[in-house]
């Protein structure tokens, strides 16, 4: 579809309708759009996968997690079109002697090309996430970059076709 040739106005309003129709889909439940688009491929590949377990999503606002496993395993899952993932919140900061408690078992890494076509989809256990994480000075929060050492340690669990 060439969307070249239509108004800055109705382009502005195409895209609240695409929002309201991705809602009413049931693909993304909050305004952020890559975040939510990353827990319903992971979720429904998961889902659709034999021998991946069968997710389910948490409930907006659940805390450091987006999904759980019929076995009671919590997921937390991370969009990027870039190196970085979002922030981890709900963790001790950086120089904090204290170890962290567990809040999640598995985190699950979204990674997007610039076009939102999925690139690649990480599973870290908690081991892992904890071995990875990095400080965000600016966030006062801990992130994933996807190093060549993140992604050797991680299981792969999708890598799409290059063509």
């Amino acid at each position: 579809m060439d969307i070249s040739s239509i108004s800055n106005e109705k382009l502005v309003s195409l895209y609240s309708d695409i929002i309201k129709e991705l809602k009413s889909r049931k693909i993304i439940r909050t305004k952020n759009v890559l975040g939510d688009l990353a827990e319903f491929l992971a979720i429904k590949y998961y889902c659709d996968t034999p021998g991946l377990p069968n997710l389910q999503a948490a409930p907006v606002g659940t805390q450091n997690i987006d999904a759980i496993s019929k076995a009671g395993e919590r997921y937390s899952i991370k969009a990027t079109s870039g190196s970085i993932t979002g922030a981890f919140s709900g963790l001790n900061p950086k120089g904090s002697n204290e170890p962290d408690k567990q809040k999640f078992e598995y985190v699950i890494i979204c990674r997007f090309d610039d076009d939102f076509k999925l690139k690649a989809i990480y599973e870290l256990d908690w081991d892992t996430f904890i071995k990875h994480k990095k400080w965000h000075a600016t966030m006062k929060a801990w992130n994933l970059s996807l190093s060549k050492g993140l992604i050797a340690d991680s299981k792969t669990i999708y890598l799409a076709e290059t063509t």
